[in-house]
């Protein structure tokens, strides 16, 4: 079983001895906080809480993700960080590849990439990135890093970005999980066919179901981004869905074994 230590809007002098520490107690990642400016007015409300206010957000320590992602690595050694998640199509993609790749090198492939909209207006505005079609260019942020993290060339065509044949190197040592986050219809469709999906609501169960079916219903179906995707096989909608690899199971003699050791203890 695997462990992720949340954290976020803590005093920034304290990540990295918490991230000592969750490495310490076994923990398996530690998932990283995005925060690109904070509007001193705005109309907007925070998707996130009943009332729609994020004043708690003000004067927060948020310490850029990848930047804070390489100082965490610098201070762990097994450790995995996962952006949860980076606001992705207010950035150049081009960028975001090279931070990524340079982050899974230097870290011995320790990044998982969670992406995924910002729900501010203003974050898009302040960068200079239009509002519309914002989730289109998501999707092309998303293959272009899926493109550049190979460390091979890559060129791209299309609505919003045009990139002629270049590569990135160093490439990241194997490819980068992507993880996308949201909870709408349109987050779970783009999660089917090209990543993870990360969300954290108690109708976990019933979106990995619609994930799973999307997936199958993606054009190649089950291959098509299969290394960059890394979809669990075994998801399945209801109580009991799976949300560990396949791989991760461990062999049918020794669940058997557990069986037996778990009836003695329990009649003695």
């Amino acid at each position: 079983m695997r462990f992720t230590y949340a954290e976020a809007m803590t005093q920034a002098s304290y990540y990295a001895p918490l991230a000592q520490a969750a490495e310490a107690a076994g923990y398996t990642s530690m998932t990283v906080a995005d925060s690109l400016i904070y509007p001193e007015s705005s109309d907007s409300k925070y998707p996130y809480t009943d009332t729609g206010d994020r004043e708690f957000l003000d004067g927060k320590e948020f310490i850029e993700t990848m930047v804070l992602c390489a100082h965490l690595f610098a201070h762990t050694t097994t450790l995995r960080l996962t952006p949860f998640v980076l606001k992705l199509p207010v950035r150049p993609p081009v960028l975001v590849a090279k931070q990524a790749s340079s982050l899974a090198f230097l870290s011995n492939n320790r990044l998982g990439l969670g992406v995924g909209l910002s729900p501010w207006p203003e974050d898009f505005a302040a960068l200079g990135v239009p509002w519309e079609k914002r989730g289109k260019r998501m999707d092309e942020c998303m293959d272009i890093l899926k493109g550049l993290t190979t460390g091979e060339f890559f060129s791209y065509s299309g609505e919003f970005y045009e990139i002629e044949s270049l590569k990135q190197c160093p490439g990241a040592p194997s490819p980068i999980p992507l993880l996308v986050g949201g909870h709408v219809d349109a987050a779970l469709r783009r999660a089917a066919p090209l990543a993870h999906f990360g969300e954290h609501d108690r109708h976990l169960g019933a979106h990995i179901g619609i994930v799973h079916r999307r997936r199958h219903q993606a054009p190649g179906g089950q291959g098509r981004h299969r290394l960059h995707r890394r979809l669990p096989r075994a998801l399945h909608q209801g109580p009991r869905h799976r949300a560990a690899r396949d791989e991760d199971q461990a062999p049918r003699a020794v669940r058997r074994e557990r069986h037996r050791q778990g009836q003695r203890l329990s009649r003695g």
